[in-house]
This record gives C-alpha cells, structure tokens and sequence, in this order.
C-alpha cells in the first residue's frame, strides 16, 4: 500500500500520470447538502445529558470503532459501537463523542474529502469517488444537533486530558486507549452506566424493536416457503434467503444466522451452516433483522422438514414450548431474572425425569451443587434485547442477571433441549434431536408481550403454517 500525498492506494493501483493528476484537480462543483435534522436528534441529546448527569464535573470519550480488516485490503462492513451510536445517531467510523465536564458534548469526525489534496479520488479508504460523500462537519451538524470538530484535532484534544478526571469506554479505539491511560474503576463504571441506562425501553425503541422484529417474522416467513418437505436443501440456502430480507427491509442480520438441520440443532452456536436439511429431521433457525437503527430481533423457531413432527419430535418440542410459557407467565417487574431462569428450567427437569432421562429426582436434580439437567439445556432461559442482541451486557449482575425485571425490559425467552447425537445416556431415538423455541418480550404492568407472536409456537400451529408458507412459494421482496 501506498500512502504517497497522503491518499492511501494499492500495488495493483495504476499509476497516476501528471497530466491525469492536474485534470482531475479541475473542474469540480462544491455542491452542498441542506441537511435535516435527525428525527432522533433531541433523543440522542436527551440521552447524552442524562450519562453527564451522572459523572457531573468529568470528561465522557465514547468512541464509534474502527473498520475491520477482512482480507489484505478489504474490510468488514462498518457497524458503529452500540454505546456510541446509543448517544449520537451516528454511523461513520473512527468519530470520537467527548462530553465534558460542563455536559456539553463535541463529535470529532472526519469531514468530507477536500478538493486541495488528491485523496476525493485517489484515496481507496476516505476518498469520495470510491467510498461516496462524506458530510462536512456543519452538514454533520446540523444533521445531528450536535457540534462537530475534525478528527485531525483529537490527538491534541486527548493529549491535554488527565486521567483521574476522564472516562473512557475501552476496547473500541486503540489511539484513544493509548492516549488517555486508566484510572481504577472509572472506565468500568462508565460502561456499567451506559449499559444499565440501556436497561428501560421507551416508547420509540419498543416500536424499533417491533420494527426489527415484524421484518424478522416476514424472513422466517421467506425461509420456510425455500424449505422442501421431500428433498434436502442447503443450510446456507436458508441463511441466505433471510439474509436476503435482513438487507431489504433492514440494516443487516442482528447476528450470524444459525441454521441447523438434524444434529446441527444440537450445537449451540452453528454457524458454518454447511448441512443440508433432511426430510424427517428437525431444523433449528435463530435468526433475526437488524433495523436502520440498529435494534435488532432475537427469534428461533424449531420445524419439521417433512411438516409434521414424528410423535417423539413432538414430545420434546411440546416440553421446550411448555418450559417457555411457564417462563412467560412467570415475568412481570419484580420478579428475578433467576427466578425466571428456575421456572422455565423446573419445567424442563420435570420433563427429563418423566422420559427417563434425568438420572436423579427433579428437586435433586435443582440444587445449585447438581443442576444435572443441564446436560441436555445447557443455556439459560433468556438475556436482554435492544440495540444489540445481548444489550446491556457491561450491567452490573445485581442490576442484571442477579436483579428483579422492571416494566420497559425487553428479553428473549428461549429454552431448548439438545440431545447430542454422541450421547450415549438418552436412548437412541433422541439421540440428534435439538429444538429451542425464542421469542421476545416486552415487560409490562400486568406481565409481559409477546413481541414476535407473529409466529407460531405451538407444535400444531407450526406445523400448519409451515404448509401455508410453502403453499404460498417464495417470493422477492418488494
């Protein structure tokens, strides 16, 4: 790579002749932008002012992130940190949100390409003829009711901050970790914060999540009418069908799509997707849209290729689906997140130990030294959703997993059963057999909504509607 003139090029970049290089410095119109100002704007403000309040007399840097090498020169697409874009609306790389300690907040961003140096055409990284327009920082101002300095001046900014009176969230930008050194526990309270004011939905990111989550109903809807009931198909067929939907109606998918069919079910985390479904298995698919702004839906539906579960199938899917509802039942603000986890797991023991399974009583079996049963459950029943699919993650355990629900929580409910197809203690009928049923919910006054009840979930339902998506065949979406 070539980073001559300050314009980052490649060895298989033609040369530039001098002729070529002074007619492509001529000749350009400076068109502007009248932005509007972001529907969120005031949100975002609102949100930023409320993370000030509670570190009052502090410096606050969140960094967006840095693109992510793929293969030689080529990246990732670029998502923003979820925290970053949580308090700014942003979308754009390597930007650096500083609130300071009087809680006013600056955005440092890299303007648009400018016309006196050659990087709007040369520049494979920044330049405006290979990547498209950048704002400029009054265009990216106005646009997100925030003030705006270029990312050339925060090196200087940085250098000038000491670190007992500033806060940084880690691990996204490695100039401004090295920059600004830790000070105990203040970045780690910082990130708690963040996450634990995550914690309550308001009314705007409950119709986002809905919104994520409708356009996830209408991608499993996709996947099932490419799913054959007599011959097999690919996995990544599938994967690719819904990630067809998650790019139309949405940002992308919220999550690597697992598609497992047969023993593929059985392992938490497929994403290989490289089986192929086989009329009389079951097939596993947890797959969910990621909205424009970035909500995302966590949902998995268990079906049988053939479209009809066999009696043992329907068994186990009827015990996960009972598990579930006893979950569902149980969650209304107050409750403990454990205490949640026990029910739907109870539900499931007492299932095991009624096929012959769990090899000790189901009150044995509960204690916190045993928890034999978790063999064949191994997760638990469910985390928190919003604008990532495990949100809220740096809260603190006694505000999270050790705490009570509160009304405005959005979280999956999603037991499941696996029975591994190398298990030699469940007998050899089960033995391959994987199903999980998730949905998400929303924690009211009286208890919970289903948000992705847009999908079936009893075994009877699922059967029925996977023969009307495959009567109805697949369709683009428009």
């Amino acid at each position: 790579m070539s980073e001559a003139d300050g314009a980052k090029t490649e060895t298989h970049d033609p040369a530039y002749p001098q002729k070529y290089l002074e007619f492509m410095r001529t000749g350009w119109r400076d068109a502007q932008l009248t932005p509007q100002a972001a529907d969120g704007a005031a949100r975002y403000a609102a949100r930023r002012a409320r993370l000030a309040a509670a570190f009052p007399g502090e410096t606050l840097i969140v960094p967006s992130g840095h693109e992510q090498v793929r293969a030689n020169d080529t990246n990732y697409n670029f998502r923003p940190g979820s925290d970053f874009f949580y308090l700014t609306g942003e979308f754009d790389p390597e930007s650096v949100l500083i609130i300071r300690p009087d809680g006013e907040a600056t955005l440092f961003v890299r303007p648009r390409s400018p016309r006196d140096t050659d990087e709007f055409f040369k520049d494979r990284m920044y330049g405006e003829l290979w990547i498209g327009r950048r704002h400029t920082l009054d265009e990216k101002a106005a646009e997100l009711g925030i003030a705006t300095a270029n990312l050339a001046d925060l090196p200087d900014v940085l250098s000038g901050l000491a670190p007992r009176g500033t806060r940084v969230l880690r691990g996204f930008d490695h100039t401004v970790d090295a920059a600004v050194l830790p000070w105990g526990e203040r970045d780690r309270e910082l990130a708690w914060t963040i996450s634990e004011h995550k914690l309550v939905k308001d009314a705007w990111e409950i119709a986002q999540l809905q919104d994520a989550i409708d356009a996830t109903v209408r991608g499993f809807e996709d996947a099932a009418r490419v799913i054959p009931g007599d011959r097999p198909v690919s996995e990544r067929l599938i994967e690719g069908v819904f990630g067809l939907r998650a790019r139309h109606d949405g940002n992308d998918v919220g999550y690597s799509s697992i598609v497992g069919s047969g023993a593929h079910a059985t392992i938490l985390h497929w994403i290989r997707n490289d089986g192929r479904t086989n009329p009389g298995d079951l097939l596993l698919m947890d797959m969910g849209v990621e909205n424009r702004n970035l909500y995302t839906a966590d949902v998995t539906r268990t079906v049988p290729v053939s479209g009809s579960f066999t009696p043992l199938q329907k068994q186990v899917y009827d015990l996960v689906y009972a598990s579930q509802q006893a979950g569902m039942d149980f969650i209304k603000p107050g409750v403990k997140f454990e205490d949640v986890h026990t029910t739907c797991m109870r539900v499931l023991a007492e299932g095991l130990h009624d096929m012959g399974i769990l090899p000790v009583p189901v009150e044995e079996a509960m204690q916190k030294d045993s928890m034999l049963y978790r063999r064949w459950t191994l997760h638990g029943f469910g985390h928190m959703l919003g604008i990532d699919v495990h949100d809220c993650a740096n809260a603190r355990s006694e505000n999270y997993n050790k705490g009570e629900l509160g009304e405005g929580y959005v979280l999956t409910v999603e037991p499941g059963l696996y029975f591994q197809a190398e298990d030699d203690l469940v007998p050899e009928e089960l033995r391959g057999v994987g199903v999980r049923i998730e949905d998400d919910v929303l924690v009211t006054a009286e208890g919970c909504v289903n948000l992705s009840d847009g999908l079936p979930r009893t075994s009877g339902e699922v059967e029925a509607w996977l023969g009307t998506q495959r009567e109805q065949g697949f369709r683009l979406p428009s």
